[in-house]
């Protein structure tokens, strides 16, 4: 059966955390993905996930966090009970601009994953639109990152690959084992909810879920992750996405 998240940076403009928290359990949520600006205090999250009857199975970790503060985020990602640990974004600044590069990053990355592997944290890279731009090469940044280790994992995000003119059920059987979560984020029509960047909720938009979440369970993808980048009204989104996405 697959698992069904929330990913908590729908709600960063909504506090109290422990109010959306309380909202997101009374709405039938099991599952929840953190992000790194809430790890400051982990023990005091984990309490609050706990008093809500929520668990967070994964997170994701600014790769800073996770090179320059790696005892700090092991410790959080064990207090608060992880499976594993996603790097979410790389700054337009410091992306590469050609397939050696890319290729580099995905070393990079490989490394810094290591000690969260070896730690017994699966590890991964959450995609944007920018790793389906072409390079030098044939290949495209998103395969340079996933094919840099064995054991690197991709989060894959339906709603971004829609946006950079993929078809996500080539890219979920391309991927594969690779996916570990998925992100089940929706587009609205041209035109519309331009003050919500664009985005619907899911379910609500123009994504044609069922053949994209047939395509995830063949390849043995077991989580779904809820997103909306900026939602007016997260207990609506939260609420109408989780309608939606149970009758996946």
């Amino acid at each position: 059966m697959t698992a069904i998240s929330y990913q908590l940076y729908c709600s960063r403009n909504f506090p109290p955390l422990a109010d959306t928290l309380s909202m997101l359990a009374a709405a039938g949520f099991k599952e929840v993905e953190g992000f790194g600006g809430l790890y400051g205090d982990a023990a005091g999250l984990r309490a609050m996930l706990d008093a809500s009857g929520l668990r967070m199975p994964t997170g994701h970790f600014g790769l800073s966090q996770i090179e320059d503060q790696r005892a700090e985020m092991l410790k959080a990602a064990t207090t608060l009970g992880m499976s594993a640990v996603i790097v979410p974004y790389v700054m337009p600044d410091d992306r590469p601009t050609d397939a050696r590069g890319w290729a580099a990053f995905g070393q990079r990355l490989v490394e810094a994953g290591k000690p969260f592997q070896d730690a017994g944290f699966a590890f991964g890279w959450h995609n944007h639109d920018f790793e389906f731009a072409k390079t030098d090469s044939d290949l495209l940044p998103i395969e340079l990152i996933a094919d840099a280790g064995a054991d690197m994992k991709i989060e894959l995000d339906i709603g971004w690959v829609v946006r950079a003119g993929h078809d996500p059920v080539r890219w979920v059987n391309k991927l594969g084992s690779k996916i570990i979560a998925a992100h089940v984020k929706d587009i609205a029509p041209k035109g519309e909810n331009a003050d919500e960047d664009g985005w619907a909720d899911v379910g609500h938009g123009t994504i044609d879920w069922k053949p994209i979440m047939a395509a995830l369970d063949g390849v043995g993808c077991g989580r779904i992750v809820l997103e909306h980048d900026n939602p007016k009204d997260h207990k609506r989104f939260a609420t109408r996405s989780l309608a939606s996405a149970m009758t996946f």
